[in-house]
């Protein structure tokens, strides 16, 4: 935790604290920005307030008094509730404006996290609560160079692992099998597991009609055989398995054939536009200096998709925060799933992911973009420029 920067921005934004919160652990954000051990025992409410001057205070229940030695700051100790109540005001002092991880409306649900209980508490001492989103884009979501080197790292092992996988299926279809996606999907575990990687969830092989459906898990039950003709459609997302690491997510389009029928080339080539549109509008804001919010960069992919016609067909935001966490608390590039109006800052690193999802086939195209701290657009990695013919 670097207390300076954090009350440096706090008085940047006008704000008299921030205050974290947290029990049972339903604040990650709290843990990774205060640096506590987020799976440590936490059955009792605990408190902990940086104000904009002054030191920080702490206030933990008697049975956990322990819970947060690990940072600088006033300690006090509460047993029964109406206590807690008297020393959380006092905590907060004559403070009028104080940060959460709140949004209103849940306009931000990454943020999101405190209970409207405890909101309403904080307010019934007469204290507006602000959302701390801004504050979390600037001390969560931004990486170190350790981490953005962990990030380019896993995107060599992603897009092996890809270029494998499309490998497998023309390899096997050449040979009259039919593999399934479920069948391809466990052959990449299997690399992800050699390279030593880390997941939550597995990745999509999807064709034709699966396709259609940007979070399709194939399974023994629902796979389908992948056969000559076929369009096939491959997400993954993993990261190196060691702490701090922070994703890499792709996705890429294959078809099992050596030409790639006229309709499924043009729409890919429009959802390419309409990524590459999303880059160069980046490009663009950070040359000249100017701000770009996550909302504008959506407006931005998303017109090109409108503009051919297919706007219905492009149905969710056009990216999202990457981090430790496949899916980031940093800033959204999405206007349509909420406004995300938080800025993109140096130091973030997001997915730009149009897509179309006709009813007998899914297009999508996804790349990683960093921002360096020299304010460089940088996309991490390689960038689809045609389906792949896989028996060409």
């Amino acid at each position: 935790m670097d207390l300076a920067a954090i009350q440096n921005a706090l008085k940047e934004y006008g704000f008299d604290g921030w205050l974290f919160y947290d029990f049972h652990n339903r604040d990650p954000i709290a843990a990774s920005i205060l640096g506590l051990d987020p799976k440590a025992m936490a059955t009792r409410r605990w408190y902990y307030f940086i104000p904009a001057e002054g030191g920080p205070r702490k206030l933990v229940h008697s049975i956990e008094r322990g819970k947060l030695d690990s940072l600088p700051g006033e300690k006090q100790i509460y047993l029964p509730w109406p206590q807690q109540h008297t020393l959380l005001r006092e905590m907060l002092g004559g403070a009028k404006k104080v940060a959460m991880q709140y949004s209103p409306m849940n306009a931000i649900p990454y943020v999101s996290l405190v209970d409207g209980g405890t909101i309403d508490l904080v307010r019934s001492f007469g204290v507006e609560v602000v959302s701390s989103a801004d504050l979390v884009q600037q001390f969560e979501a931004r990486l170190t160079q350790e981490q953005y080197d962990s990030h380019l790292e896993a995107g060599k092992v992603m897009h092996a692992i890809c270029e494998f996988a499309f490998g497998e299926i023309a390899g096997r279809v050449k040979a009259g099998q039919t593999p399934t996606e479920y069948e391809i999907q466990q052959m990449m575990l299997e690399k992800y597991k050699e390279n030593g990687m880390a997941w939550a969830d597995d990745p999509i092989v999807a064709v034709n009609e699966h396709a259609s459906d940007p979070h399709f898990e194939p399974t023994i039950e629902n796979t389908h055989p992948i056969r000559e003709g076929d369009l096939v459609l491959i997400d993954l997302w993993a990261k190196m398995d060691r702490p701090r690491a922070i994703y890499f997510d792709i996705t890429w389009m294959g078809y099992v054939g050596s030409d790639v029928p006229e309709k499924q080339a043009k729409v890919f080539d429009i959802v390419k536009s309409a990524r590459d549109r999303a880059v160069s509008f980046l490009e663009e804001r950070f040359g000249s200096g100017q701000d770009v919010y996550g909302w504008e960069v959506d407006d931005a992919c998303r017109k090109v998709v409108t503009d051919a016609g297919y706007a219905e067909y492009f149905t969710h935001r056009t990216g999202h925060s990457i981090g430790e966490e496949v899916h980031g608390n940093g800033v959204n590039i999405d206007n349509l799933e909420t406004k995300d109006e938080r800025k993109i800052a140096p130091g973030n690193c997001f997915s730009i992911e149009p897509g179309i999802y006709l009813e007998d086939f899914g297009v999508r195209s996804e790349i990683d973009v960093y921002v360096s701290y020299d304010n460089e657009v940088i996309v991490t990695g390689p960038r689809q420029e045609e389906v792949l013919a896989l028996l060409k």
